[in-house]
């Protein structure tokens, strides 16, 4: 049996998707075709979704998505590293490296979750909120690599010293989690990334995936 559902609700979340989608904004005409509704229930819409601040129209008359979405992104972090923090412990107790969850951030690469591993002796620092350009480290290029449908052929990115002198790095990107680009992976004070770390990795990113979806 289908659940009922609010058509008026699907409606607005379907106006905030398409102006997601927009770099330039959508007008109440272009909004209305591909809504398949008439104008007068865009503008309703579009109404009720400026009292949220979650849409904004500009003097043009183009709505675009409005800076409340930013409140309610602020608390996707904490539930997305919720959901890695069991899968990120075992990667780094297993590997004996730092383990992160790292998303996307505008153009640059931010790490959300980092567990350290309870019985090395010594380890990487690597801190939540961390930043660091999409194109370099493991992390980021493997996002760069999910998102250009050009990754490794085993699935995972490997790394030297491209973040910090001496430290090697392995990441698999989140692949199938809706609206979420990211990566999970490990860094390690070594030359080169041990042969079984690449594969316990891309495990790790499967079960993040897993457990997001």
């Amino acid at each position: 049996m289908t659940a009922e559902t609010s058509q008026t609700l699907d409606r607005g979340l379907r106006v905030l998707k398409l102006l997601a989608d927009t770099d330039h904004g959508l007008t109440v005409t272009e909004l209305s075709n591909k809504l398949g509704v008439n104008r007068t229930v865009v503008y309703r819409l579009l109404a009720t979704l400026e009292q949220h601040a979650l849409v904004r129209r500009d003097l043009g008359g183009r709505a675009r998505v409005g800076l409340g979405v930013l409140r309610l992104g602020r608390q996707v972090h904490p539930l997305v590293r919720e959901a890695a923090l069991p899968a990120l412990r075992s990667l780094a107790e297993d590997i004996g490296a730092t383990a992160h969850l790292t998303l996307v951030d505008g153009t640059e690469a931010l790490a959300v979750a980092v567990v350290e591993p309870t019985w090395t002796d010594y380890h990487v620092a690597y801190r939540t909120g961390f930043r660091h350009p999409l194109d370099r480290g493991a992390a980021g290029r493997a996002i760069l690599g999910a998102r250009q449908g050009v990754l490794p052929e085993h699935g995972y990115t490997l790394t030297h010293g491209e973040l910090e002198a001496g430290a090697s790095g392995a990441a698999a990107p989140l692949l199938g989690v809706t609206g979420i680009e990211g990566s999970v992976g490990v860094v390690m004070l070594a030359d080169a990334v041990p042969e079984r770390v690449g594969p316990r990795v891309l495990d790790a990113a499967r079960e993040v995936a897993d457990a997001l979806r």
